[in-house]
């Protein structure tokens, strides 16, 4: 599943496509969106994994798969700063996935972390394999932990881009310029979720989830974060301020809920994209 060695910056890449996508397909086969026929099977290690294949039989899960590969264009230029997956029962978001991306110009240590464990040594696969499999464990065990999703739920995603590199016409293929730049309105009270993050000498890749409190049944205390706003803001989402440190007086990324003049002056607008059709209902 990953490069036998992560010394360049391509094999850097094809390691966070690949954790990108079996993350998704994690989402999606835990919360029962397609049926089995739309998964394959993959190991790393004794960890096994279900991972989105083009499914003719359940357009969903192609959908799903051409959203990913577009994804896979912004990351190529790294134009992409953050994307994000929303399971939403109209009009309110019910959980939300967040994948946030940063690239590196210079090539300082390794230092991978993932749910408070830490590994340090240089350009070492070996740890960062062990650090993908520490995010993906969590991930799945989360995805137990979470009640049942409502029957009407629909699943939608945007990318947010870093503006001082990417083309103002830029889109990946698949995508469109955002038409309903709108706050995310979410049901109830939200609790959010660290997952973990892997950095490479090339590539920094942070996970969070956010869900209704309430659906949350017995997640580890040391992945939830302070309780987020109702709503969130496209803008807010994306704070280039955010440190990368893990540390209670930090800026949360999922924390922030103002306008968008409050959080990025209008010269500054996040520029954001949306896929050019969404599936009627993710289920079907």
């Amino acid at each position: 599943l990953f490069p036998e060695s992560i010394t360049t910056a391509q094999q850097s890449l094809v390691l966070v496509k690949r954790l990108l996508a079996i993350s998704v397909s994690c989402v999606t086969y835990m919360r029962g969106l397609f049926p089995e026929s739309s998964y394959g099977t993959r190991y790393l290690d004794d960890l096994g994994l279900k991972i989105l294949r083009e499914d003719k039989s359940c357009l969903g899960s192609l959908q799903i798969v051409k959203w990913i590969q577009g994804c896979f264009d912004a990351l190529e230029k790294q134009y992409v700063n953050l994307g994000f997956y929303a399971l939403s029962s109209n009009p309110t978001v019910t959980e939300m996935y967040q994948f946030k991306f940063k690239y590196k110009k210079n090539v300082p240590q390794m230092d991978i972390s993932s749910n408070h464990r830490q590994f340090v040594a240089g350009l070492c696969s070996k740890d960062v394999k062990q650090a993908s499999k520490v995010l993906l464990r969590t991930l799945y065990l989360l995805m137990q932990d979470l009640g049942p999703l409502p029957s009407d739920v629909t699943l939608s995603m945007k990318l947010l881009y870093y503006n001082d590199v990417t083309p103002k016409d830029y889109q990946p293929p698949g995508f469109q310029e955002d038409g309903s730049p709108a706050d995310l309105l979410f049901a109830g009270d939200p609790v959010n979720l660290k997952v973990g993050s892997i950095s490479t000498d090339f590539h920094l890749m942070k996970v969070r989830v956010t869900a209704e409190k309430k659906r949350v049944r017995k997640a580890d205390s040391n992945l939830i974060q302070k309780n987020g706003p109702t709503e969130i803001s496209h803008q807010g989402l994306d704070c280039e301020e955010e440190d990368e440190e893990e540390e209670s007086t930090k800026i949360n990324l999922l924390n922030l809920a103002f306008s968008q003049e409050e959080v990025i002056e209008p010269k500054k607008k996040r520029k954001v994209s949306e896929p050019e059709k969404l599936p009627l209902n993710s289920r079907k």
